[in-house]
């Protein structure tokens, strides 16, 4: 048997020659995007529930605080669950059969919270929404990396991020007018779209190649570029590529650590920890405290925040396969930096009796600095990467891998931030200003530019 990395460097994947393939009409694509994207907005209906519930939901069941509390935290618990377990689900079942149990559990959790009478259908209720948006935060973003052509997969995977701010957004605004028990039925109409779309679209080119169903990969891959697209250059690209990969062994976990696979894993998960643990869970939890603080009224200023943010990641969005990916998340990582000392330097003044009458202004103008950087790169481009650098014979234990490591970062933020702000509140903020300085010099050094590039030849000069 041939050394192991010898037969992975043995066969390049087979480059653009001309670079002016003929291609087709690719609304396919589009409308693939549009139903992966439906469990973003889902992933975002749930996220955003609690919010404006609270209330409500505390006096009619006649919950404690307490009880409250583990019905909003058991949420990231179920999504934690469900990103370790997803990735080799949708490698068993294919990534339409994944975004299908996803909104099978999202289904049963909204179902089980409008019916709730007491706390545990409300909790359980919740576990499920939780487990479908762990695997939607999977699944979504490498469904749509692997049917999108080169040229459009960076703005169609970030399209992820906006509608998962759009969902949280929308869900916040539509829960000031609405009962909970209306929400929450509210929340079944993107799964109703999931399910119903998946039957008019193809399954993953790519999943389809891994698996051996070669005639089912050609009619999918031709129904996504077009009927009149010559997918000729493409399909050879990608058996090639997955011929080679069939030749080393099943990966397990524990192959994730080994030397040919280590770059993409720093990578990925590295990405996620610069993401989570540069305190955007602490910021958009005092958020409204924040805009109290400065004299606004704390639902206009949240309006406003989501407001921002969904318009700042649809930029984003709309310019990643243009500016590429490293430029974004460096600009993010700086405005991240200057958010946060502008936010310390106004707790600083405060706590100090200092320049009072500046400290509402820096906080306002900190905390909508750092949520417009983080939704102009880091919200976004992590997600992204990490759907393009996994080569799909590990794809689905690094990107699980990967998505548990966001989830126990954002569950870990959250739960400290109360700890940090009793420490010291402007200390918290320059912690958090140190962590993006260094995500900053990570990227720098460790994470390649991807635009432009087929997934093949990224993951082929990766993990060389």
């Amino acid at each position: 048997m041939a050394n192991k990395e010898d037969v992975e460097n043995s066969r390049e994947p087979l480059m653009n020659r001309d670079g002016s393939a003929h291609e087709g009409h690719q609304w396919m694509v589009y409308l693939s995007t549009f139903v992966a994207v439906c469990g973003s907005y889902e992933f975002g209906c749930c996220a955003g529930f609690s919010s404006p519930t609270q209330d409500a939901i505390t006096e009619d069941l006649s919950l404690s605080l307490a009880e409250y509390s583990m019905f909003g935290s058991i949420l990231t618990f179920g999504a934690m669950i469900g990103a370790i377990t997803i990735g080799p689900i949708a490698d068993f079942i294919g990534r339409k059969g994944a975004m299908r149990l996803s909104s099978a559990f999202c289904v049963a959790g909204w179902l089980a919270i409008y019916f709730a009478e007491s706390i545990w259908p409300l909790d359980i209720g919740r576990l499920a929404k939780g487990y479908g948006m762990g695997a939607f935060s999977y699944v979504v973003p490498v469904f749509i990396a692997e049917i999108a052509p080169k040229n459009l997969r960076g703005r169609l995977t970030a399209v992820n991020q906006l509608m998962i701010c759009a969902g949280v957004s929308v869900s916040y605004i539509i829960g000031i007018v609405v009962s909970w028990r209306a929400l929450a039925l509210i929340g079944l109409i993107p799964c109703a779209v999931i399910i119903f779309g998946l039957f008019l679209i193809p399954e993953s080119p790519r999943w389809l190649a891994k698996t051996g169903k070669h005639r089912e990969f050609e009619v999918a891959l031709q129904k996504l570029r077009g009927e009149d697209a010559d997918v000729s250059h493409e399909a050879a690209e990608i058996q090639d590529y997955i011929a080679t990969l069939d030749q080393l062994p099943k990966t397990k976990m524990l192959d994730l650590f080994q030397r040919r696979y280590s770059r993409s894993v720093i990578i990925g998960v590295g990405l996620m920890v610069c993401q989570q643990f540069g305190g955007i869970n602490g910021v958009c939890f005092y958020v409204s405290s924040i805009f109290e603080l400065a004299g606004f009224s704390s639902s206009i200023g949240t309006i406003t925040y989501a407001i921002l943010q969904v318009v700042v990641t649809g930029i984003g969005a709309a310019v990643m396969d243009k500016a590429g990916r490293k430029p974004l998340i460096l600009i993010s990582g700086s405005g991240l930096v200057l958010g946060c000392v502008l936010t310390a330097i106004s707790f600083f003044l405060k706590v100090n009796d200092l320049a009072l009458g500046a400290v509402g202004a820096l906080a306002v103008t900190g905390i909508l600095v750092y949520i417009g950087s983080f939704s102009i790169g880091m919200g976004s481009v992590p997600w992204v990467v990490m759907s393009e650098i996994f080569p799909i014979n590990i794809k689905g234990q690094a990107g699980s891998l990967a998505t548990l490591v966001n989830w126990f970062g954002a569950w870990l933020c959250s739960y400290t931030f109360n700890f940090l702000m009793s420490w010291s509140s402007y200390g918290t903020f320059i912690l958090y200003a140190a962590i993006n300085g260094l995500a900053i010099v990570f990227v720098v050094f460790v994470v390649p530019e991807t635009k432009g590039k087929t997934l093949e030849q990224i993951q082929a000069a990766i993990n060389k």
